[in-house]
């Protein structure tokens, strides 16, 4: 109830937040019919000791909570950062001397030290198994106000990123066939809008993706999930500090710190209904482990999801369309849907809204 309510208040939580998670449906609430697709879903990654992970922007946050959580699981370990002094924080959440981490600078926009980077990792560790996208930018600029500099940076980060993660290490997973994952890190702005229009623009757009991916990859022993978090302890909303020069409004200093006593109380309430990082990166973990498309963490925001998919359907038109149309319809689009919801249905078990 404390994260439901400070959400619900905040508008700064809409940058975080805006989520549904499974919470305690009982498999009678959800209504359990199984469906024909329960039966075959694949599980290329359950057994993960010994793999090999590469995290994007690992070294705080929600990427270290999943490197501690792939580590403890007896994964080999690749994080990125942006921040040495964050880096060397991380490497302390770990074991002295662990053999199985491995920190790499990296910027995702640049896509030859993408290339390098997963050449490193390959050297250091040998083939990659799971890619966690999870690199982001909390920009709270508003679609209605944005400059080019803004878009440029926040689809640079959140999508392209995503992309250049894909591009770079999915052929690699292919070429070694022993079973991978893909895992993008959404957000709950990946499935309800807020004000802050770049931000779920690029979510959105990796929601997109990663459904794609699912449907492609079917069939080809390669996992695809999204997970969509609510509020988690991180330094997101510090991430002004990392625009490049470059994507600055010309005329426009590097932001001060908000100190103001209203970021020091978010701050504070942030601190007090976050999720822990390590807790997220467990259920992340149990998400891959499944195959889940939908890693869904955050159950505050089940009611607005719900009021956005039947807005969606009562703006349907309310005659049946042309059998003839409906039918070449079906062609082009994709069960990814109904298999996982048979999936998820079939599986279900009650557990706590975290």
């Amino acid at each position: 109830m404390k994260r439901r309510d400070f959400l619900q208040g905040s508008s700064l939580g809409v940058v975080a937040a805006a989520t549904a998670a499974l919470g305690n449906w009982s498999a009678a609430e959800a209504g359990a019919d199984a469906g024909a697709h329960a039966h075959a879903h694949p599980r290329p990654l359950t057994d993960v000791r010994g793999k090999v992970a590469f995290i994007t922007g690992g070294s705080s946050g929600i990427g270290l909570g999943m490197a501690q959580a792939f580590s403890e699981a007896g994964m080999k370990v690749i994080f990125t950062y942006m921040n040495s002094a964050h880096r060397d924080e991380a490497l302390g959440h770990f074991k002295s001397g662990n053999a199985g981490v491995h920190a790499i600078k990296l910027d995702v926009t640049d896509r030859a030290a993408m290339r390098r980077a997963a050449d490193e990792a390959e050297s250091v560790f040998g083939k990659v198994h799971l890619l966690c996208n999870n690199a982001g930018i909390g920009l709270r600029a508003p679609a209605s106000e944005a400059s080019f500099q803004d878009w440029d940076w926040g689809l640079g980060v959140n999508l392209g990123g995503v992309v250049n993660g894909i591009a770079t290490f999915l052929p690699r997973m292919k070429a070694h066939g022993e079973g991978a994952h893909l895992m993008t890190t959404g957000s709950s702005a990946s499935l309800v809008a807020g004000n802050v229009g770049v931000y779920v623009t690029s979510k959105y757009a990796v929601m997109g993706l990663m459904e794609s991916l699912c449907d492609e990859l079917h069939g080809q022993n390669i996992g695809v999930s999204i997970y969509c978090p609510g509020l988690v302890k991180s330094n997101i909303a510090a991430s002004e500090r990392n625009r490049p020069d470059s994507l600055r409004v010309e005329g426009m200093a590097a932001p001060a710190p908000d100190n103001s006593p209203a970021m020091q109380e978010f701050m504070r309430r942030f601190a007090e209904v976050g999720m822990e990082p390590l807790e997220a990166g467990r259920l992340v973990l149990e998400g891959i482990r499944r195959n889940d498309l939908y890693i869904l963490s955050h159950g505050e925001f089940r009611q607005v999801m719900q009021e956005r998919a039947e807005a969606l359907m009562a703006s349907l038109p309310a005659a049946p369309p042309p059998p003839a149309r409906a039918a070449l319809t079906r062609t082009y689009t994709t069960d990814i849907y109904a298999r996982e919801r048979d999936w998820r249905n079939a599986t279900r078990r009650p557990r706590r809204s975290v």
